[in-house]
């Protein structure tokens, strides 16, 4: 504690940059699981491929595949962000699928009914209704990529993990502890604040 006291500007600028790794890379793995969520909600066979294939990629230890990237794209950001964009691909495709299951049958026999094309379903109903769903399993993946993101700091990405790192390095363990408080208060914030979306929708789709 006593490092955040006396260097509290650099805490918070580390902090903010491993927010804006975190967000940039949650936006990126949304926009990817989206589509691959609804495929395997339309096919049977195509999601249980997809989700074999991204929980074997989850499977994979983090600083393994992280060196992966490393050999392919070279330090900095870009590596990190890769591997918190396929790490949350699992949380947010298995959510998705469970969301849109989860709808009760007679409520889209019903939509169908009224004559809703099936984009209509989609954009009107399904995505809808399994909203809660989905929220909750960006929360998961949120709270998971704060805590992957410190390894950032290994590769010259910034972030929290810089300080952790550096804090190992020299033998620092104020630095360590900072680094490491830090980080798991903005998981915590994380989940409290998508926790209580996750409320506010569930309780506004009923």
């Amino acid at each position: 504690m006593s490092y955040i006291a006396t260097h509290g500007t650099h805490v918070l600028r580390l902090t903010g940059e491993h927010i804006e790794i975190v967000v940039a890379a949650l936006i990126a793995a949304l926009a990817i699981a989206l589509p691959l969520g609804i495929i395997s909600t339309r096919s049977s066979r195509a999601g249980l491929w997809l989700l074999g294939i991204l929980g074997a990629i989850y499977t994979i230890p983090s600083l393994a595949l992280l060196a992966i990237f490393v050999q392919l794209f070279g330090l900095g950001t870009a590596p990190i962000f890769i591997a918190l964009v396929a790490y949350g691909q699992f949380m947010l495709v298995r959510n998705i699928v469970a969301g849109i299951q989860g709808i009760d049958p007679a409520l889209l026999d019903a939509a169908r009914g009224v004559g809703m094309t099936e984009r209509q379903l989609l954009l009107r109903v399904e995505l809808p209704l399994a909203l809660p769903v989905i929220v909750g399993g960006i929360r998961i993946a949120a709270v998971a990529m704060i805590a992957l993101a410190t390894l950032g700091g290994y590769v010259g990405a910034g972030g929290l993990g810089s300080l952790i790192f550096l804090g190992l390095t020299i033998h620092h363990n104020d630095m360590i502890v900072a680094g490491s408080i830090a980080a798991s208060l903005l998981a915590i914030i994380a989940d409290g604040t998508l926790r209580l979306t996750e409320r506010a929708v569930r309780h506004a789709t009923r």
